[in-house]
């Protein structure tokens, strides 16, 4: 017998949300069920991700618990209707899911705030600097799995092209511009690349100087997805072991807050690439 495939980071969080509107409403699995016309376990399993659930039941449900937020019902149903398997589902199976549902998350957002500290962002960095960033990892990766990370990483920058693209600002802490990753040429390429990319006009570059000291402790790594409405935001952050993802709403509420406030620690678009050239030039010396 086939193993049944594990479902994506999307599929569960449509899960968590039916569960969400059912919590909501103080009902039981089993009360639920009975209300629905269903069984326990058809239930359950929606909650979980690990059945699909068509647009017209995601409707069906929303108004049996007397959900009264139409832009949010009908953001479910969008989610429930989706079919077609985007591009990172070739990689599946050679890199970690999270991978995946990181790449899945972008795809579907319509806007990004990204704190960086240490490194510059994923959508925002060449090949040249992507290749010597993961050269750090401990152990390396082999040849085929670096070109298959490589092919990923690039890959996610497509986010940025096109109608529909988010609208994206990226904070990234001064460290990060000074942090030599492959050497002086690939540093000095990559900012050369920052300040390319910083020219997009749904793309906002804001760099957060040393100068600014202290702010809110948000990860080395963050990142902010706007989903259709606000109740389907993600942040993602990065840990040791690969993407995490939050959607709790307390938590959702705490990082917009620490976002806004490290927002208004950094210089605003055309400082921070003014910014990037001094540390270029200092980087050349």
């Amino acid at each position: 017998m086939a193993s049944r495939k594990a479902p994506t980071a999307r599929q569960r969080r449509l899960g968590a949300e039916l569960r969400r509107l059912r919590e909501r409403t103080g009902l039981s699995l089993n009360a639920a069920a009975a209300v629905l016309g269903t069984d326990r376990t058809t239930v359950s399993n929606s909650e979980a991700g690990r059945s699909g659930v068509s647009p017209q039941r995601v409707r069906s449900w929303a108004a049996c618990y007397e959900c009264p937020d139409a832009a949010y019902v009908d953001a479910l149903a969008a989610m429930a209707a989706e079919r077609v398997s985007g591009w990172w589902e070739h990689y599946r199976g050679e890199l970690a899911d999270g991978a995946l549902d990181l790449a899945e998350l972008e795809h579907h957002a319509t806007a990004i705030r990204s704190v960086q500290i240490m490194y510059m962002p994923g959508l925002l960095q060449n090949e040249e600097y992507a290749r010597a960033v993961f050269a750090e990892a401990v152990p390396p990766p082999n040849p085929e799995r670096l070109r298959c990370l490589l092919s990923h990483r690039l890959r996610r920058r497509d986010v940025l092209d096109g109608v529909g693209a988010p609208t994206c600002t990226f904070l990234i802490h001064e460290a990060a511009l000074r942090m030599t990753y492959g050497g002086i040429d690939v540093a000095l390429g990559q900012l050369r690349h920052l300040l390319e990319e910083s020219e997009r006009d749904n793309v906002a570059v804001r760099v957060i100087p040393f100068a600014a000291g202290g702010f809110p402790e948000v990860g080395s790594s963050t990142q902010y997805v706007h989903g259709p409405v606000p109740q389907l935001d993600t942040v993602q952050t990065d840990t040791a072991t690969g993407p995490a993802f939050i959607d709790a709403e307390v938590r959702l509420v705490n990082y917009r807050a620490a976002l806004d406030r490290v927002e208004r620690l950094s210089l605003d678009p055309e400082k921070s690439r003014d910014f990037i050239r001094e540390v270029a030039q200092s980087v050349r010396v």
